[in-house]
């Protein structure tokens, strides 16, 4: 088994967190300290409508949210669900898939005894928070309990060695190299290069996710083409998140020549703990089945907020290069109002570089860096 490195690296807003499997990143996280996923939250719920078409019951959370709490985790031994839960019951939950694609977060009521006694001695009420889930350092941490664990960022230091114990490595300056940056910078984009010069295309939809692969003139060598892409593609699910109905198209080849593909892409996908590869389609299409936990990468890049975390970050390091000048964001209205609306983002920033950051709206175009003009 390839040695496991988890890098982790705070900055106004945000964590970025990476595993290398044999110095190659194989997983990347972005999280929002103060708008956690909720992936492993335990809460107490309130019970407030139950739907037998559905088999579950809806439950009220914290913050005016709605969750769902299928049948087969409503109880330890199966049981329809109007039999395991009544309207107005307060339930222990745990979140076990976190909001997504316009639907709220998915629920259960089957809990460890440690949880559940967690759970026991909150104070009463409900809808009610009592503890947060772990966040992706912790995670990996747990599925790779002999990985080394390098981070930047006092107060993530201090919140994960609290944790994690001497596990934890402190690292001044950032822990990401030129390369891991590059990798997390692709994350955003819809295409991808391939070896041998082929690229690979991703589309998410609301259903599924569709992948399809360019050969780039591969010509007559496109069975070996493919079969050497295979690895890279499984990759990039399993870097990028993606999740639920997975439909890949390769380059070319007869529906006969692409199953020969079947156990090699099997193969590809079998680091990968929560992906499985379904078979072929009518058309041709490899189909692959990959579970709903975390959102994808998707969701959490390309938004507002993502390029103004992003400007913030950068913006960041211009002022620790030049501590002496001030700095301003000029950047599109909404990017400038998801910063604001983050809570501690803007604050991070000043307590990293001393002195807050200037911010003003333009009609269009990226974030822009700029020195605030000496009176």
């Amino acid at each position: 088994m390839a040695e496991a490195l988890i890098l982790a690296e705070a900055s106004p807003g945000e964590v970025r967190t990476a595993l290398l499997l044999g110095e190659r990143l194989m997983e990347a996280w972005v999280e929002r300290p103060a708008r956690p996923d909720g992936v492993g939250d335990l809460h107490r719920g309130r019970v407030v409508a139950i739907s037998a078409a559905m088999s579950g019951a809806f439950v009220a959370l914290p913050g005016n949210e709605t969750g769902f709490l299928p049948e087969s985790a409503a109880s330890a031994p199966r049981q329809p669900i109007k039999q395991a839960v009544q309207e107005g019951q307060i339930l222990g939950l745990r979140v076990t898939r976190a909001a997504q694609a316009g639907k709220g977060p998915r629920l259960s009521a089957v809990l460890t005894e440690a949880e559940a006694t967690l759970i026991a001695a909150a104070p009463q009420g409900a809808p009610r928070l009592v503890a947060r889930g772990p966040c992706a350092a912790q995670r990996l941490a747990a599925r790779y309990p002999y990985a080394a664990i390098r981070l930047a960022g006092a107060g993530l230091v201090a919140r994960l060695r609290a944790a994690l114990g001497d596990r934890v490595q402190a690292q001044h300056g950032a822990v990401f190299d030129e390369e891991i940056e590059g990798d997390f910078d692709a994350l955003s984009e819809s295409a991808v290069a391939l070896p041998g010069g082929g690229v690979l295309h991703i589309q998410t939809t609301r259903a599924l996710t569709a992948l399809d692969v360019d050969s780039g003139g591969a010509g007559d060598g496109l069975a070996r083409f493919n079969e050497t892409a295979l690895p890279e593609i499984a990759r990039q699910i399993r870097l990028r998140n993606l999740s639920g109905a997975i439909l890949l198209d390769v380059a070319g080849l007869s529906a006969k020549r692409r199953q020969a593909l079947l156990e090699p892409l099997r193969a590809a996908l079998a680091p990968d703990r929560l992906a499985r590869l379904v078979g072929l389609t009518g058309l041709g299409l490899f189909e692959v089945v990959r579970d709903r936990i975390h959102p994808p990468l998707a969701e959490i890049l390309h938004t507002p907020l993502a390029e103004g975390l992003a400007a913030l970050r950068q913006a960041a390091r211009d002022a620790a290069a030049r501590p002496a000048e001030r700095l301003m964001l000029e950047a599109r209205p909404e990017v400038i109002a998801a910063l604001r609306d983050l809570p501690g983002a803007l604050d991070d920033y000043t307590a990293l570089t001393g002195h807050g950051l200037e911010l003003r709206s333009v009609a269009s175009g990226p974030p822009q860096i700029r020195e605030v003009p000496r009176d």
